[in-house]
């Protein structure tokens, strides 16, 4: 049975990273729900063709490493929309790297896609948000952020300084009725660990220990993101095992 998002309808949100995978699960959900959605991604030409299918739906290009692309990102879905009550920040990318071999270019770019970026989103939606009267902002973290795993430390080092600000961010905007929140997402079947990179080559056998959990889809992920922004709940797990402390995978 479908969960009830029906007190969603009619609200308007941004979902950064919507062409593919999470982003693009998530922002379906929404639009199935009334939810107008301005989809952010770098491809122009894949969110044109998304739009055509999401009743209500805005394609909004922008590079969210650049922050002059993330303002006028939020301006264009002031303008087309008239407010912002929904953020949800899923854009991002993994690095695979042991600490000697970090590359520090591409440790600073993968904290302006997965920091920054979400960080300047926040920064222009939240003055929209109080003077409407509130608003939610989803960022997506992951399972990695509460685990200590050799090699993923650049990546998982972006996801919980995400969790970090997401969770001052609540505090400091209680008083505005601005509901932040933090996704941990577990491992998910979506094309991220192709576009992950990589210091190291994967091995073929894709690293699945024996004795893992399966990987969820992204729709399952997606459900548990539209159920943050309904609930208001400060962190939410993919499952309730993630919640505690971890060492390893």
């Amino acid at each position: 049975m479908d969960a009830d998002f029906s007190e969603l309808h009619g609200k308007t949100a941004i979902v950064t990273g919507a062409s593919s995978g999470i982003g693009l699960a998530t922002a379906r959900l929404l639009a199935k729900n009334g939810v107008r959605v301005g989809l952010v991604s770098r491809s122009k030409e894949t969110l044109e063709e998304l739009s055509g299918k999401l009743p209500g739906s805005r394609p909004i290009p922008a590079d969210m490493t650049k922050i002059p692309q993330i303002k006028k990102m939020v301006a264009a879905a002031m303008k087309q929309f008239g407010r912002i009550d929904i953020l949800i920040n899923n854009a991002g990318q993994g690095y695979d790297a042991p600490v000697e071999k970090t590359g520090i270019g591409t440790f600073r770019y993968i904290y302006d896609l997965n920091v920054i970026g979400p960080l300047v989103a926040m920064q222009q939606v939240i003055p929209c948000m109080r003077a409407q009267g509130g608003g939610s902002i989803i960022n997506i973290s992951s399972g990695t952020a509460l685990m200590n795993l050799p090699g993923m430390s650049a990546y998982s080092s972006s996801k919980r300084a995400l969790a970090g600000i997401s969770l001052a961010a609540r505090l400091e905007l209680q008083a505005d009725k601005i509901v932040v929140s933090v996704v941990y997402p577990y491992i998910t079947r979506t094309n991220f660990e192709k576009n992950t990179i990589h210091v190291v080559p994967e091995p073929e056998d894709n690293r699945e220990p024996a004795g893992r959990y399966p990987p969820d889809s992204a729709e399952f992920v997606a459900e548990k993101i539209v159920g943050g922004i309904v609930s208001g709940e400060p962190e939410i797990f993919s499952h309730d095992w993630m919640k505690a402390p971890r060492s390893g995978a």
